[in-house]
């Protein structure tokens, strides 16, 4: 029997399949409020068994992008109230994900009062767009002192509140493509020597004080985590220690009662591919889901499912361009792979909405 098509049981909710729809920045969230155009979006591929919605900061520091939508005003949660709602209204299951983009930024992108900060004053490497002044260098980032740590934890812990507020049925914490947590994680971002550095313990720790706090505000069995190991983006480079450090935080949040792992291998766009030795060892830690997302078919997603491997595939960009993937799929109707990347970022329907939906000829 196929498993990708069968029902599953994640926490407290029902999953209609296993089909996971991937996060993915699309910038439409215009003043970073989510709107009745990103309601649609959702809305129509609500047929996944669930979506995670795109990097949604937690922080006005976290708006590191143009367009990009916060979870951390009223009128954000309002915002969302339209996407939840136009999902849960399809019989489909929502998370947001919480991406705090840290040093991955433009001091442009950012509202005022609001700054570039980061776990060490070391820029990302790369260029940023900005809507005012198109590409630029990522601006450098502050670092973070004790007092910032504290006040980023408590910005996480009030916005997964407002998550559950405005109907998500959980969170996914964006621990992977180089962004806030990530930056802990790397001794090539983090280059700290208090208790938040130094250490695969202490490169760790700001990452599971956020699980936990965020935990503690909303339930544990509300809370996910995405992670990259061996992600390039921004600069990121794989490090002596990185297997070691994956393996101890893969325990850790198991050991928290983490919902699920979502570990994604970007081999696919060009980075290192992600060891099979490493999805092994969070497997086996793993008491809860582990989410694979990276390149995959409907083949291959059917054998990492049926050999045990994961519990969950998320697909990515073949929902940008497939609103019903998953009928596609399930019908062997033909994938369209004619997706813009002109329009992935742009601010209106066009390459957003206006996909269609497969016609029997």
């Amino acid at each position: 029997m196929q498993k990708l098509f069968s029902s599953y049981t994640l926490g407290n909710i029902e999953l209609k399949n296993r089909i996971v729809m991937a996060p993915m920045t699309r910038c439409r969230a215009l003043g970073n409020i989510p709107n009745d155009l990103i309601a649609s979006y959702y809305e129509q591929r609500a047929t996944a068994g669930l979506i995670i919605t795109e990097g949604t900061s937690p922080s006005p520091n976290g708006l590191g992008y143009a367009r990009i939508p916060g979870i951390f005003s009223d009128a954000q949660i309002e915002g969302w109230k339209k996407t939840t709602d136009a999902v849960h209204g399809k019989g489909g299951k929502i998370f947001v994900q919480f991406m705090h983009t840290g040093r991955m930024a433009h001091q442009h992108n950012l509202p005022q009062g609001a700054e570039v900060i980061a776990p060490s004053a070391i820029a990302a490497s790369g260029q940023m767009y900005t809507d005012s002044q198109g590409m630029q260098d990522h601006t450098a980032p502050r670092a973070m002192t004790a007092e910032d740590i504290v006040s980023t934890k408590k910005e996480f812990m009030k916005s997964a509140i407002n998550a559950i507020s405005a109907g998500f049925d959980g969170v996914e914490l964006h621990g992977a493509n180089g962004y806030l947590l990530e930056q802990f994680l790397s001794p090539s971002s983090n280059q700290r020597t208090d208790e938040y550095g130094g250490t695969i313990e202490n490169r760790c720790r700001f990452v599971l004080e956020v699980v936990e706090s965020v935990g503690q505000a909303i339930g544990m069995d509300k809370v996910a985590i995405r992670l990259s190991p061996y992600g390039v983006n921004g600069g990121m480079v794989p490090y002596p220690e990185i297997n070691d450090t994956y393996t101890y935080l893969a325990s850790e949040l198991d050991r928290l009662g983490i919902l699920y792992i979502h570990l994604v291998d970007h081999s696919a766009m060009g980075a290192p591919e992600v060891p099979m030795a490493i999805k092994q060892i969070i497997r086996e830690k793993l008491q809860n889901t582990l989410i694979l997302a990276g390149g995959y078919s409907k083949e291959t997603a059917e054998r990492d499912l049926q050999n045990g491997l994961a519990d969950l595939i998320a697909f990515g960009r073949p929902f940008i361009s497939n609103p019903d993937l998953v009928e596609r799929m399930q019908n062997d109707w033909s994938i369209n792979s004619n997706a813009d990347f002109n329009t992935f970022y742009s601010a209106d329907e066009k390459g957003y909405t206006d996909y269609p939906a497969y016609k029997a000829e």
